[in-house]
């Protein structure tokens, strides 16, 4: 056999043992009279020596030839090492070889393997298969095999279905683009790649199948940064007689059997937030509440006071960084231009320094006293050593400006802390959004999720601007600052859902050509329900505490949407494009 045990096996008690090895040449190092090599597979990495006084010239002369990444089979004897390695869990052992074949060669790989590589991305991405060899990288493949594994045996418990639902549906004209597939048997037609199976789903829920799972890939068509790949999967849910109040239990359940699961970690309370409070005290629905610095409004203190850029504004809104009154005025006026960047847009940056001496020094003295300003210490709750960032204008605009502040200074003062979990559940999100542009509603988050049952009635017979405060029961799983995960009681009424759909701009016939099957099924005895997606690759580095979700994928695509290394997408043959009705002379027929 290749071997008995794994490189990350041997321990002190198997001193003595007759071992056999395989893996790959992590190391080798050439001592003149003895050589090291260091020998990985995905379990850790072992030791071989080879010595003059114990190995044969030919053997020596063997390890010798042995590169970087050369695949490797080793026999011989436990030993205990003179020299020991704490930093490894074999550390305390080493292999007195007695036989080295070398089972294939390798190439000096383009890049280090190790811990910390000198690969930048595009190049670790065009040899994935070596970055994958890394140990950083197997252990997060790894941790999302367990999640996977551990997500399936809590929510089957928990009685719980898993059924595949199909990946060429229709292209629906919501949300975000559809990757597009033609059809072949079917000329001028196309199949779209899921977004999610949303009313696949729902129809499960009309089956008779009260709870429905899957750990399925859905595919945008949109633009891409650290936590979006144009393909990702979701822990698809949805449960059938339920209240938003049971799935939310429901799934906080799955949660905490995860983290305690996966990292040995008991969650604290998961509070509840409406959006409207979210906006208001942290200017996000996805806020991170793993420190303070919530904001302070202060219109009612700081207009009428002749400084004319906050007399003229919908909203003056700050917060306060606790012991930063010593920020120089190089510090203040560079987070003023990092808030001035195209990303964030602010005009400027009001501060208040409220030094420990219970003085004020701020950009805006010439119009407010410190009496003023002490006013607006008060309000906010700041005290002496504490720095006020204060920024106004459009509501809406402001907010989001400020939220992104609040993160930055939470990153520059570290209070976002390594293994600290804050989950929390924001609910009440509007139903419609208006968009001034388009002059038309969207769905805040899908059409088929169901306003509260109090608002029902408005939203069958209510006006336009009715329909603004239209709420939904949707709710949203935060942690850390990152959506884990959205879902709805849905609609399940073919009269409501018509509605719906109507107020996004639906005609009736666009509404039975997309949709016209789910509204078909709602005749047949449809059951109230709800449920809600967790994005699978994106718990997995909130979890290990990583911005990133590509790492957690084994052949993630890069910014632009490519596959670095097949070199996908890529052109296909005319004759392909013949059969599919697709080349350029049809299409201009």
């Amino acid at each position: 056999m290749y071997r008995t045990h794994t490189c990350g096996e041997l321990r002190i008690s198997h001193v003595g043992q007759e071992v056999t090895l395989s893996g790959w040449a992590q190391t080798v190092r050439d001592k003149g009279y003895m050589v090291f090599i260091d020998l990985r597979d995905r379990y850790g990495v072992t030791q071989l020596l080879f010595n003059e006084d114990i190995s044969s010239p030919e053997l020596l002369a063997k390890a010798r030839e042995v590169g970087r990444e050369f695949v490797l089979q080793a026999k011989g004897k436990v030993a205990e090492r003179t020299s020991k390695n704490d930093k490894i869990p074999t550390g305390e052992v080493e292999i007195e070889v007695t036989e080295l074949t070398i089972l294939n060669a390798s190439k000096v790989p383009p890049f280090t393997i190790e811990a910390e590589s000198d690969g930048g991305d595009d190049l670790r991405m065009k040899y994935r298969y070596l970055d994958l060899r890394r140990g950083p990288v197997q252990e997060n493949i790894m941790f999302r095999s367990r999640l996977a594994i551990e997500t399936r045996k809590h929510l089957s418990d928990e009685g719980f279905l898993e059924i595949e639902t199909p990946f060429l549906i229709k292209s629906t004209p919501e949300g975000a683009r559809d990757f597009v597939v033609p059809s072949r048997m079917n000329p001028g037609q196309f199949y779209a790649l899921p977004q999610s199976p949303q009313t696949f789903k729902q129809i499960l829920m009309v089956s008779g199948f009260d709870k429905y799972f899957q750990i399925v890939k859905c595919f945008r068509d949109e633009d891409l940064r650290a936590d979006r790949q144009p393909e990702f999967t979701q822990i698809d849910c949805e449960m059938a007689f339920v209240t938003q109040e049971q799935v939310l239990n429901t799934f906080e359940g799955l949660t905490r059997h995860l983290f305690k699961t996966l990292k040995g970690i008991e969650l604290p309370e998961f509070p509840r937030m409406s959006y409207d409070e979210a906006m208001t005290r942290f200017g996000s629905d996805k806020p991170d509440l793993r420190f303070g610095m919530e904001f302070t409004e202060l219109n009612d203190v700081a207009q009428n006071k002749g400084f004319k850029v906050f007399d003229s504004v919908e909203l003056i809104v700050g917060i306060v960084a606790e012991g930063c009154a010593e920020y120089s005025r190089k510090q203040v006026d560079e987070l003023t231009k990092w808030m001035q960047r195209p990303q964030i847009g602010a005009k400027g940056l009001v501060y208040v320094k409220y030094n420990e001496d219970g003085t004020f020094k701020s950009s805006v003295d010439k119009f407010f006293s410190a009496e003023d300003l002490k006013v607006w210490a008060d309000k906010m709750g700041a005290k002496p050593g504490d720095l006020m960032l204060v920024l106004a204008g459009e509501t809406d605009k402001t907010r989001k400006q400020l939220n992104e502040l609040r993160l930055e200074m939470g990153r520059r003062l570290g209070l976002m802390k390594e293994g600290d979990f804050k989950p929390l559940w924001v609910v009440d999100f509007p139903l419609l959004e208006w968009d001034e542009e388009t002059e038309r509603f969207y769905a805040m988050h899908h059409p088929f999720t169901s306003p509260k049952k109090e608002d029902v009635a408005r939203m069958l017979d209510g006006d336009h601007e009715t329909m603004k405060a239209l709420r939904a029961d949707a709710y949203d799983l935060v942690i850390n600052g990152s959506e884990i995960g959205g879902g709805s009681i849905r609609i399940h009424d073919r009269k409501l859902q018509e509605r719906n759909f109507k107020l996004l701009g639906f005609t009736d016939e666009e509404a039975e050509a997309q949709f016209g099957f789910l509204m078909g099924a709602f005749e047949y005895g449809a059951p109230p329900h709800g449920g809600i997606a967790f994005g699978f690759d994106r718990l997995c580095a909130v979890m290990n505490g990583q911005s990133s979700i590509r790492d957690f994928i084994a052949f993630p695509k890069n910014n632009m949407g490519r596959d670095m290394m097949i070199d996908a997408p890529a052109p296909v043959h005319t004759e392909q494009l013949d059969e599919l009705y697709l080349a350029q002379k049809q299409i201009e027929e």
